[in-house]
């Protein structure tokens, strides 16, 4: 089938190195503009190393641009990971039209940030969706759908890389099958059951010490890389990573740093306590053990959190 694959980052390589492995007929690969830094996206790199037609355009609303995808004669357009708005006249262009992976069991967690949300909000499970895209954001008829579980050792980093990711990869080449047999499932999503969140970002990744124990546990494995759960260390940031929940409580005030040694950082919460393995304090990006930071004087037991 010919394939033109829109897309970017490690999930659209990996879906073009799954496609050509499968035996279909790469039309044409859109990857995004290279940044300031020049660092091509791994997307480009790949088309290049095979010899493939490549395009990296700003915009795809133009006439231009819908005049150039038109004329590559695509029976599917298959949509990668992309943050692009990519209309209606080039989506509906394929003979098969276009399918679009999201990281969420749709129609709940639309958006940009469905995993750290799916976590967030103490989700049982997630799973991933290759859906018909349309003109809404998330919308379109699902095609296939895989489900998977989300354990208090996940966080928003591990359960992408670790289960959606090859998930993804897996359920784009059934979709793929399944329409080149002619059997492929448009199935209309239920509105009622539609969720849509924003995308996870600093002013969400606050952590609020008057929660519950487990509130602050999921938002802080929910920011976990990106954007980095942070408490206020007087005029500081300090983020924290790579965290897992204790039922003990101690006598301490939520957000009081109960105890630091090579290991982990334990802060008091309210019906818990939060076991921190990694840390770093803005703007520093470095993520370091907690004892790291104690020792540079940046903080030490008794100091409580904002």
């Amino acid at each position: 089938m010919r394939i033109a694959l829109i897309g970017q980052a490690a999930f659209a390589q990996k879906a073009l190195d799954a496609l050509v492995e499968h035996g279909e007929e790469i039309v044409h690969v859109f990857a995004p503009p290279d940044p300031p830094s020049g660092k091509p996206d791994p997307l480009k790199t790949r088309a290049i190393e095979l010899g493939l037609p490549l395009s990296q355009p700003k915009s795809f609303k133009t006439d231009k641009a819908y005049e150039h995808f038109k004329s590559l004669g695509a029976d599917l357009a298959i949509l990668a990971f992309v943050t692009l708005i990519v209309p209606e006249r080039i989506l509906y262009q394929p003979r098969h039209k276009s399918i679009c992976f999201h990281p969420s069991l749709l129609p709940r967690r639309r958006g940009a940030s469905a995993i750290n949300w799916a976590i967030i909000n103490g989700d049982a499970e997630t799973g991933v969706t290759w859906f018909w895209p349309d003109a809404g954001i998330d919308t379109g008829p699902i095609l296939i759908q895989r489900r998977v579980p989300i354990s208090d050792a996940d966080t928003t980093g591990s359960i992408y890389f670790n289960k959606l990711f090859p998930l993804g990869i897996e359920t784009m080449i059934e979709a793929v099958d399944l329409i080149k047999a002619g059997k492929a499932p448009a199935i209309a999503q239920d509105e009622s059951q539609a969720t849509y969140e924003p995308p996870c970002r600093d002013e969400h990744a606050r952590v609020d010490f008057t929660k519950p124990a487990r509130a602050v546990f999921n938002l802080v494995r929910g920011c976990d890389p990106q954007p980095g759960a942070y408490a206020e260390l007087g005029a500081k940031r300090l983020r924290l990573y790579d965290a897992r929940l204790e039922t003990g409580t101690g006598d301490k005030a939520p957000g009081t740093i109960v105890a630091v040694d090579s290991a982990a950082m334990k802060i008091a919460l309210d019906g818990g306590t939060l076991v921190v393995a990694r840390a770093r304090i803005d703007p520093n990006p470095k993520k370091v053990a907690p004892a790291e930071l104690a020792a540079a004087g940046e903080f030490r037991p008794g100091d409580r959190l904002g």
